[in-house]
């Protein structure tokens, strides 16, 4: 790719890369040690790019947001003796919230603040290769499960229209069994979608055992099971998306990194009380918050986290969702604990 307004590059003894990362092509910027700008440009999102314009002179500080490219990308940074910095976009308020965002501009302003101080950045960690490709089979689950949950629903609406009910439970039989009761003017516009919702259960199913496959090589799972409310796929969910258990010093971090905690706009005298922030892995909170209305439904084992959730959850409907979300925050936190 062709450079623009390209600076001599003297050889500073230290160089700060910022990078704003796109779907195809990302630019860069590079500043010297009093932030001077020296180069600019942009490269390919290819690694034999990355090797060509990274990949000469001496390592330097890059800096570049999370998103769905950053983890191979950084990869590759890595292996070319890069220190890489991965910024939490959501924290980079400066960056995210201007009103004269371009790339350029972007790739300029993580370089900067890389080199100021790379703790304004709310630096993230990313997963190891094998990690990422095992939290994959996962992440395919969920989206066939809801793919599944789709069509089931359409179903339904189709089926009530006409007077008739499909059945509640939802196994892998379940478009055959419908189809045996299904009043004949349903027939031609049900059977198809019901041949498909069959066929994404026996999808779910293969997940299903290839996720039993990972858990034999993950023996941590074995004891995050035994936490009252947790199953495999929440225990094993939650190993791989944290990668390494040990980057958090204090157990409680775990429920901040994954949104479970308040958010908290205090000023002065004025503290509100808000609701939880919704950050980290999405799938993963949901899993949580799943697990803590089990713990509190009445197929929950009696423990002290049951009862702990079930006297804050005495009064209002408010009351008890904010039960759930102290369980599911709770949960997090003894999942750390044991792992």
């Amino acid at each position: 790719m062709e450079k623009h307004n390209k600076v001599t590059r003297q050889g500073a003894p230290t160089e700060t890369i910022g990078i704003d990362l796109g779907d195809k092509i990302s630019c860069y910027a590079i500043v010297d040690e009093m932030g001077n700008l020296m180069e600019e440009g942009k490269f390919r999102n290819q690694p034999e790019s990355i090797r060509k314009h990274f990949g000469q002179g001496v390592p330097a500080r890059v800096a570049l947001e999370v998103g769905s490219k950053s983890a191979w990308i950084t990869r590759e940074l890595k292996q070319l003796r890069h220190e890489v910095i991965v910024a939490n976009a959501r924290q980079v308020k400066w960056i995210t919230a201007s009103d004269q965002k371009n790339d350029r501009v972007d790739a300029l302003k993580l370089a900067r603040l890389a080199r100021v101080d790379t703790e304004l950045l709310a630096p993230v960690e990313h997963r190891s290769e094998s990690q990422q490709a095992e939290l994959s089979v996962i992440r395919a689950r969920d989206a066939v499960v809801r793919a599944r949950a789709l069509l089931v629903n359409a179903a339904r609406g189709m089926a009530k229209g006409l007077g008739h009910r499909l059945p509640k439970a939802i196994t892998k039989t379940f478009g055959v069994r419908t189809l045996k009761d299904l009043p004949a003017p349903l027939r031609p516009a049900l059977a198809g979608l019901l041949e498909q919702i069959d066929q994404l259960s026996a999808t779910i199913h293969g997940y299903d055992e290839a996720i039993a496959r990972l858990i034999e090589r993950h023996p941590e799972v074995v004891r995050l099971k035994t936490i009252s409310g947790v199953g495999p796929l929440t225990a094993m969910t939650f190993v791989l998306t944290l990668g390494s258990a040990e980057r958090f010093t204090h157990s409680r971090d775990v429920a901040g990194y994954l949104g479970l905690r308040p958010r908290q706009k205090q000023s002065g005298v004025c503290d509100p009380q808000l609701g939880i922030a919704k950050s980290g892995d999405r799938y993963l909170r949901k899993l949580l918050v799943q697990c803590a209305h089990h713990v509190l439904g009445c197929f929950g084992r009696d423990s002290a986290l049951r009862r702990w959730g079930l006297v804050k959850s005495e009064g209002s409907k408010n009351a008890k969702k904010r039960a759930i979300v102290a369980v599911a925050r709770k949960l997090a936190i003894l999942l750390h604990v044991c792992g």
